[in-house]
């Protein structure tokens, strides 16, 4: 009999999938496999899950070898002991990012060049679904890189189609904060392989984990909040927006049924 924690854990990704329509019956669905504990928890709950859903769905892992040693072999048995197919698309990324380019901030460039390489090989393989291991925490630090950097409120969503490639890509565990997926990993003994990324823990990414870390601390209904508002979203509430940044002379503005002239 599975024990709570796991049928907790599963629902919050069924309740995700549900809302978002994330996989339909016949998907063929790749999983973004980094060797991380994120993507290593997505496809695990994602086997185990499809054995449980009347939609039935198919399951292949892609790992996107940024071409610096990783023990992919660790990654090869965890998809072979659950009969799922795995394929190492070799790149040279790292080379490319780090040796070429010598990027001061490398991680855009490194994300663009793996999402290109990641959607061509789905494509290839004939899969029409991308599954990354993206959990709430991500949207929050997302939101907040987003606000401080550039002055937009954005994240990304659940569930985006991508015109040029023909994949859907979806994040199934939007709903799991990364705490809770850290657990998962430990009380379910999946593997972790380290990253080797020469700025692992170095980027502008890591500086809004900890920010996102010391708020939480502060206010613990924190990613709660930010989870309702991200569902809730009005863009009324915000200020509308300019008419013009730059209005005639004479002018008029309107506003409450109130008129005045520019002078």
């Amino acid at each position: 009999m599975q024990d709570a924690y796991l049928r907790w854990f599963k629902g919050k990704v069924k309740k995700a999938m549900t809302h978002y329509q994330m996989i339909c019956d016949g998907d063929r669905v790749a999983v973004g496999l980094s060797g991380g504990k994120d993507s290593m928890a997505l496809l695990q709950v994602l086997h185990m899950i499809r054995r449980e859903v009347p939609v039935r769905y198919d399951l292949h892992a892609i790992f996107i070898n940024p071409g610096w040693p990783m023990d992919v072999d660790i990654m090869a048995d965890f998809c072979r002991q659950r009969d799922i197919p795995f394929t190492n698309k070799l790149t040279d990324i790292g080379e490319v990012v780090f040796i070429e380019r010598q990027e001061k901030n490398p991680c855009a460039l490194c994300a663009n060049l793996r999402r290109g390489a990641i959607n061509n090989t789905a494509r290839a393989l004939g899969l029409n679904k991308l599954a990354l291991g993206h959990h709430l925490d991500d949207a929050i630090e997302t939101f907040m890189m987003s606000l401080i950097y550039t002055g937009q409120f954005r994240t990304f969503s659940p569930v985006t189609y991508m015109d040029r490639s023909n994949i859907t890509l979806i994040r199934p565990l939007i709903y799991i904060t990364g705490q809770t997926v850290e657990t998962f990993v430990e009380r379910y003994g999946l593997p972790v392989v380290k990253s080797l990324c020469p700025v692992n823990g170095k980027t502008k990414r890591e500086e809004m984990k900890k920010l996102v870390e010391m708020l939480d601390e502060r206010y613990p209904d924190l990613k709660t909040r930010f989870l309702t508002a991200f569902q809730t979203f009005d863009p009324q509430n915000l200020w509308p927006p300019m008419v013009s940044r730059h209005p005639a002379r004479g002018d008029i503005c309107k506003g409450e049924g109130v008129k005045n002239k520019i002078e």
